[in-house]
Formats: structure tokens, C-alpha cells, sequence
């Protein structure tokens, strides 16, 4: 990793000014409102190419108006060093950088990654509340929507599974920031031309190209296979995400019409509708009784199995009991012996 003796404003002027004009309009699209110095948007960098090119462009877009973070998982030995390398990039392109010591609190049990991406989320929302900003920027893009695209369908997920990720979401439930992607119409190799544009080499993680990760074996595929293009893919996963949206839309509705609320309990008539709309009725009803999100997968398609078969079932603290309207209440607690 390093950055070119060029000068300081010759980082940013390296980026052409449509490419500049494309940037300001994803950024719209996605976001709705162009950031301020009173209001920045906040950046979240790793160091690597897709990241360094976020910033590039936002410093670009935006000037005044960028601030940029770093957290440090703590999980590599040369992670201090990567968070110090873009300090000094931010140092030289005038943009505040602060680096996010890790929690190894939160680092404990389960999936390594999956804990390791909810540690970072939560930091880059506390930073950005304390920084003022209304938006924290990531930088994932089209090749990441292909690659997800493809892990979830090897494990047959469903419609929510396959669907793109969003391009703007809260970053925290009930925290009014905002999480936004703006980059996910670039390619990972138009990113990759405008940081080498700017004379930066990135940082190089090696675990991305590790053998031993899912994510690093799809890479590969994708790149040794011309018949399965990364924006074709994308594009796929873009048209799942409108037709899940539109299934949100008439979930909303069967809500209103066939739930009936009363205190903790709920009552749901499922009749005449298709299998889809009944597992999303469903899980609407068990979050609203237990309110925390249910299991999906086989513990919810066992649940609906047991309950159209005339049987009382529980899942995930929450009773379902049979009849014309299914009726959810909370399980009543385990006796002790």
C-alpha cells in the first residue's frame, strides 16, 4: 500500500469530471439529499480499492462535507498499520479520519465474520451519531451483488435471499442514520481504474483471495467464467429485490385486512392465498407476539406444517393454535422440575 508523490489536489483532480457527474447522480438516487459540512456524509474505509474509490469520489463530489473512518477489527497484524495508511490519505485530500478500535466483546462465539461485520456496523453508528452525520457510505458494488447472488442460490435461498441488497437502509434499528450504497452500479474493475488513476496502491487483504472462504471460491469462478457476467447477474438480483418490494407492498395490505390485534395475541386468517403469502403472514404474526425476528428456513415450514395438519405448535417463544383463524399468543414459561 502506498500513495504517489503526486501532489495533494492531484489525487482528486485525477478523477474525470463525468465520472464525477455519474457519482452525484447515484448519490441522489440513493441518498435523496447532497450532504453539508453541518450534515457530512460519513465514509467507512478499509483501506481497499472499492473503499478508497468511495472515498475518492465522495472527497470529489462533496468537498467539505466527507468524513471517513476506519475500523480496526483487531483480527490482523497489519491492521493498525492499514487504518494509519488511509489517515494519511485523508491527512492529504483534507478529510477528518477516525479510527474505530475493535470490541473483542462483541468478536465472542458464532461466525467470525458474520460478528465481525455486526461489531463494524455498530461502531461506524456510533461514530457517525457522534460526528453528526446523517449517512454512512459503504462500498459495495456490482460484483459484490453477483457474488452474493450466487453463494445464496447454492444454498437455495429463496426470493428475500436472492434479492440485491438495498441501496439505503437504517444503519441501526431506530437510529436515524443511514446506511447507503452508492456504488452498486460500478464494477469492481471501474473502481479498481480510479484508484490506480490516482496513483494509490491499496491495501491487499489477503483472505479474499483464500480458498478456504465461499465468497473468494465464487470470485474465482466469475472471473475464469465469461458465461456468467457479474452485471447480468447483478441485474438479476436488482429485479428480485423490485419483486420482493412489490410482495412487501401486498403483505401491508393482507396485514390489514386479515390480522386482528388484541393486546399480545394475534388472530390471522390465511385462507385462499398462495403458500408465499402465507409464510410472510406468518412471520409477520410470530415478530409482532414475540417481538424479536422469528426463524425462518425449516423451523417456520415445519411450524405451517403442523398447524395445517390440525396441530398446536411453538416457535421462537410464540404458541400457534389451529382453526379458521390461526391464533398467536406467547408461550406460557417452562416450569422448572
Amino acid at each position: 500500500m502506498r500513495i504517489s508523490a503526486a501532489s495533494d489536489a492531484s489525487l482528486i483532480d485525477a478523477i474525470a469530471g463525468a465520472t464525477v457527474a455519474r457519482f452525484l447522480a447515484d448519490w441522489r438516487a440513493t441518498a435523496g439529499q447532497t450532504p453539508s459540512a453541518e450534515a457530512p456524509v460519513g465514509v467507512a474505509v478499509s483501506g481497499g480499492t472499492d473503499s478508497l474509490a468511495l472515498l475518492l469520489l465522495a472527497r470529489a463530489a462533496f468537498p467539505g462535507a466527507v468524513v471517513a473512518a476506519t475500523v480496526d477489527h483487531g483480527l490482523r497484524a497489519e491492521s493498525a498499520d492499514e487504518a494509519a495508511f488511509v489517515g494519511m490519505l485523508c491527512t492529504r485530500i483534507g478529510v477528518p479520519h477516525a479510527v474505530l478500535p475493535p470490541r473483542p466483546d462483541m468478536l465472542a462465539g458464532g461466525n467470525l465474520q458474520d460478528r465481525a461485520r455486526a461489531m463494524r456496523y455498530r461502531c461506524l453508528a456510533d461514530w457517525a451519531t457522534a460526528a453528526g452525520a446523517p449517512w454512512v457510505a459503504v462500498a459495495h458494488q456490482q460484483d459484490d451483488l453477483a457474488e452474493t447472488f450466487l453463494l445464496r442460490a447454492r444454498r437455495g435461498a429463496g426470493l428475500g435471499g436472492l434479492a440485491a441488497m438495498l441501496p439505503r437502509r437504517r444503519l441501526r434499528t431506530g437510529a436515524p442514520t443511514l446506511l447507503v450504497r452508492p456504488l452498486l452500479g460500478w464494477s469492481r474493475a471501474e473502481l479498481a481504474a480510479l484508484v490506480d488513476a490516482a496513483g494509490i496502491q491499496p491495501v491487499d487483504d489477503p483472505s479474499n483471495r483464500h480458498p478456504r472462504f465461499d465468497r473468494s471460491r465464487v470470485r474465482r469462478l466469475l472471473a475464469e467464467t465469461p458465461e456468467l457476467p457479474p452485471s447480468r447477474l447483478a441485474l438479476a438480483a436488482a429485479n428480485l429485490r423490485d419483486a420482493a418490494a412489490a410482495l412487501d407492498w401486498v403483505i401491508d395490505r393482507e396485514w390489514l385486512a386479515r390480522a386482528e390485534i388484541q393486546g399480545s395475541k394475534v388472530a390471522l386468517d390465511l385462507a385462499e392465498l398462495p403458500g408465499e403469502l402465507r409464510r410472510r403472514l406468518v412471520v409477520r404474526a410470530l415478530k409482532t407476539v414475540a417481538d424479536a425476528p422469528p426463524p425462518r428456513g425449516s423451523g417456520l415450514d415445519r411450524l405451517i406444517a403442523a398447524v395445517d395438519a390440525g396441530k398446536v405448535a411453538t416457535l421462537a417463544g410464540v404458541v400457534v393454535r389451529p382453526g379458521p383463524r390461526w391464533r398467536f399468543a406467547p408461550a406460557p414459561p417452562h416450569r422448572s422440575p
